[in-house]
């Protein structure tokens, strides 16, 4: 009996409940562009211009203050999207760049290697047919351009790191 009762109410209740007018919803709009918050007076006083019950104003208010909270959200969810997506194409460049410096330090290492063995194999040469009074003058040239080459390829295998590879921890060869 009392589902019954509770079931003929809210058939009652809305039969009864009024839409709002357009002017209605415009003034309501209005004051609540200016303010989404809802205090005691105003709604008395919205609810004495507009002849609706202070009751069904602050209805409204709490549900523009939802609707508007849901649709705020889902801005700021499309912008966050958006800056993600974005930071993701970045990282992607970004990576693709990094593999790109990869292989060019790997081309560079390796024909910097070539060229020291290439170098070494040439004052080995010239140092044995010399005589031996300029041959010692050539080995330390030699040995002054090989110490050059040796601590700029130690510079470009270890940089200021000081360990192999990149300072991430990466191998320069794979």
């Amino acid at each position: 009996m009392d589902f019954l009762n509770a079931q003929t109410r809210k058939n009652h209740l809305k039969c009864h409940k009024k839409r709002l007018t357009q002017d209605q919803v415009r003034l309501l709009e209005i004051s609540f562009n200016s303010n989404n918050k809802l205090d005691s007076d105003r709604k008395s006083q919205l609810a004495q211009e507009l002849g609706l019950p202070p009751r069904q104003v602050a209805i409204w208010y709490q549900n523009k203050r939802a609707r508007w909270k849901s649709q705020s959200l889902e801005v700021d969810y499309k912008a966050m999207q958006q800056r993600l997506d974005s930071a993701l194409e970045d990282n992607e460049k970004l990576k693709l760049e990094v593999e790109r410096l990869r292989k060019e330090l790997k081309k560079k290492t390796q024909e910097m290697l070539l060229g020291f063995n290439t170098t070494t194999n040439n004052y080995s040469s010239i140092s044995s047919s010399c005589d031996e009074v300029g041959s010692s003058c050539l080995q330390l040239h030699d040995q002054s351009k090989h110490n050059h080459l040796d601590k700029e390829l130690y510079a470009c295998l270890i940089g200021d790191e000081g360990h192999f590879g990149t300072p991430d921890g990466h191998n320069f060869f794979g």
